[in-house]
């Protein structure tokens, strides 16, 4: 039965993430090892290191990012109600940002931050393969304070969608496990991504613990985050033991599909063949999308 705290939620997903602006490029393949980049990884950068890059890029588009934001563009587009929590600098890149988050229909309130760093950048630099490598500047994103949270709208929401690239940071990653205890609270469901393999080499033991710990409802991860969590090199083998500690457990494989295993039952999909991919950016987070409309 339904208590008075489990009322129907007002929004089907909030995300906290980090709020992005990308900048995209098409390069040739011998730009990613002339400028030394990991190819179709992200790679955190600084201040001057990003402004380098930059001006190696040619002609750029500006899209507003961000893994958490870009899934709930997606589920905004399927007809789902969301909300997004991150933070922006008070600048040009930031109202872009807070703009586009809005145009898409997505509730965002989180004030802007005066004074430096500067709005999130990512660098993104496509080959003609279609490979996107990700070169972030996390400028002002990575300065979410807790208090920034809106407690209110994490209580209100089916569910709280959180992004490992945040974890990084510390003020965010202490405003998270504040929105964690808010959602659980508010009997609501916790879904995670675990955005990089990185992240993991970083924060596994605090994701491992969150895991055991029954803090997360739904995790997203792909075949090498897998791994690499689970310490596990085969891939069904490393399903199974996480399908043990976290109710639902989706892992994507590219270009040979994803396989899901929900309290037990696992299900699979084969990729959709298509003869050309032109940019893979944003594409695990739009199967995330996919994944939670048709869980909410």
């Amino acid at each position: 039965p339904m208590t008075d705290t489990q009322s129907e939620p007002r929004f089907d997903v909030v995300a906290i993430g980090n709020a992005i602006v990308d900048v995209l490029s098409h390069c040739r393949d011998e730009v990613i090892e002339d400028l030394g980049l990991t190819r179709g990884g992200m790679t955190l950068v600084d201040t001057g290191r990003a402004e380098e890059l930059y001006t190696h890029m040619g002609q750029t588009a500006q899209v507003s990012g961000g893994s958490a934001a870009n899934t709930l563009v997606g589920l905004a587009a399927l007809g789902a109600r969301c909300a997004f929590i991150g933070q922006v600098a008070d600048d040009a890149l930031g109202e872009v940002f807070a703009h586009d988050i809005r145009a898409a229909d997505i509730a965002f309130t989180t004030p802007a931050r005066a004074g430096d760093p500067p709005t999130a950048r990512c660098l993104i630099f496509v080959t003609d393969d279609a490979q996107r490598t990700m070169n972030t500047y996390l400028g002002a994103s990575q300065f979410l304070p807790a208090e920034a949270l809106d407690l209110e709208m994490i209580a209100d929401s089916a569910v709280l969608y959180l992004e490992g690239y945040l974890w990084d940071p510390e003020e965010p990653r202490a405003a998270m496990r504040k929105a964690i205890a808010t959602a659980r609270q508010a009997g609501r469901r916790v879904a995670f991504t675990l955005s990089d393999a990185f992240v993991i080499d970083r924060h596994g033991d605090d994701f491992r613990t969150l895991i055991r710990e029954g803090a997360i409802d739904i995790l997203f991860a792909n075949e090498t985050e897998l791994a690499a969590l689970t310490g596990i090199a085969d891939f069904d083998e490393a399903l199974a033991s996480l399908a043990k500690q976290v109710p639902v457990v989706v892992a994507t494989k590219g270009e040979r599909g994803a396989v899901a295993v929900a309290h037990g039952e696992r299900a699979e999909v084969v990729a959709e063949p298509i003869s050309r991919v032109v940019d893979t950016t944003g594409a695990g987070d739009l199967f995330a999308a996919g994944f939670l409309f048709g869980h909410v």
